[in-house]
């Protein structure tokens, strides 16, 4: 009996600066599409993540928490940089923004650090995240919700 697989989801190990700077967009356009199912499909079934303080691993897992995350982090707005790879790792430096139920406004910094299994399934992300009250006026994300456009600044661009 054959065992189904998920289609290969280029760009595949071993990553060259330019495919995982390709890797690392395409995560962040679905994150800000903000989908967790269609999220989690970018990870391995058994994919064991750490997030802050948490630890838990599979697709549903990643489902709860992205609906949890989501729920929590209104107008959520995110934009990831490659930091370095090296054959199947990326590290990525990230930061995102967001408002609370309270219409408190936030900046969270963070890392990331992605191992992907050979048919390019993202199969451990540990994130290590802090958040930063701002004030509305201080935002320097205002693309409306979705895909960041082409022509908006980096974050070293913007100076974080």
């Amino acid at each position: 009996m054959a065992v189904e697989r998920d289609a290969p989801r280029p760009p595949l190990p071993p990553f060259t600066s330019e495919t995982a700077a390709s890797k690392v967009r395409a995560a962040e356009n679905a994150w800000n599409a903000r989908d967790p199912v269609r999220v989690s499909l970018a990870y391995t079934p058994d994919s064991a993540w750490r997030n802050r303080s948490e630890c838990f691993s599979g697709r549903p897992a990643i489902v709860e928490f992205l609906t949890r995350k989501w729920a929590k982090e209104i107008e959520y707005r995110l934009i990831k940089e490659l930091w370095a790879c090296h054959e199947n790792r990326i590290a990525v430096r990230f930061a995102y923004e967001w408002r609370d139920h309270s219409e408190s406004w936030f900046r969270s910094y963070g890392n990331e650090n992605w191992e992907f299994d050979q048919h390019g399934y993202m199969r451990c992300r540990i994130a290590s995240i802090n958040d930063l009250p701002i004030k509305e006026a201080e935002r320097k994300f205002h693309w409306l919700q979705g895909r960041r456009p082409d022509d908006h600044a980096s974050l070293s661009e913007l100076g974080l």
